[in-house]
């Protein structure tokens, strides 16, 4: 039986993993970690609530389509510590590099960055910043943002304790691992039946777009991991969820609705 305290244990490990907020110090062991990946998506919410609270106070205070966006394309990496780009410019350096399986797991472990790494970095947030400056801020728009940060942890997460990894090291093999993975992934099937209910509530046609996306990316990342790394990393798995949250951020300013 799950007690409290590993409850409590593996919410501060996944929050000391995969965000810049605060946390009490605790020793890292298998048996609080096992849980760990099942309050990832609640990094997500607190994106989610805080990106929502910049929406609502930007639509109150009339605030600049510019400035709003600045603010709301570096919301995620003040909190997250940039984790998840940094995967996403080592799988673009590895990529772009069209190297065996085997190189490309070398330079997903290269500290350094490389060109393409900053070209597609600075093109990601340029994207980012430009379909921002775009959205219609109303309660859709809000509501959707705010749960697609939870719905791309909660895919990654399953990622990461159902498919292969392609290395027995590094920080997905290490929570795959240590992972209780039927629980994980019966709790990740809960936030995205959760999410995917209220958003259809919300507005049914956003919905099933954003369904359909999410399903087709997380078939490509698959796609892309086995038949170019033989298998995931943590790198891979920064890849996916910045990628879905590009998307998902598309797929709102198009079909999000007028303000």
């Amino acid at each position: 039986m799950i007690n409290i305290k590993t409850i409590f244990e593996s919410i501060i490990i996944s929050f000391s993993m995969y965000s810049k907020i605060p946390m009490p110090n605790i020793d890292w062991k298998k048996e609080n970690m096992k849980y760990a990946m099942c309050f990832f998506p609640l990094v997500g919410l607190v994106i989610g609530i805080i990106m929502a609270a910049w929406m609502y106070l930007a639509k109150f205070l009339a605030i600049g389509s510019i400035l709003f966006a600045g603010i709301a394309t570096i919301i995620p990496v003040i909190i997250t510590g940039g984790i998840h780009i940094d995967g996403f410019c080592d799988t673009v350096d590895a990529r772009s590099s069209h190297q065996s399986a085997e190189r490309k797991l070398e330079i997903l472990k290269d500290p350094h960055i490389g060109a393409f790494a900053l070209i597609y970095c600075v093109v990601y947030f340029i994207a980012v910043f430009s379909f921002w400056t775009e959205i219609n801020i109303n309660m859709d728009t809000i509501i959707f943002i705010a749960l697609g940060f939870m719905l791309s942890r909660a895919f990654s997460a399953v990622s990461i304790v159902t498919f292969k990894c392609s290395k027995n090291s590094g920080l997905a093999y290490m929570f795959s691992n240590a992972a209780e993975k039927q629980v994980v992934k019966k709790s990740m099937f809960v936030y995205i039946v959760m999410i995917f209910t209220i958003m259809l509530f919300i507005n049914s046609l956003l919905a099933i777009i954003t369904i359909l996306l999410t399903i087709l990316c997380f078939v490509k990342y698959k796609k892309m991991s086995y038949n170019e790394f033989g298998g995931i990393t943590g790198d891979l798995a920064g890849y996916f969820l910045q990628m879905l949250e590009l998307i998902l951020l598309i797929a709102v300013v198009i079909f999000g609705g007028t303000s």
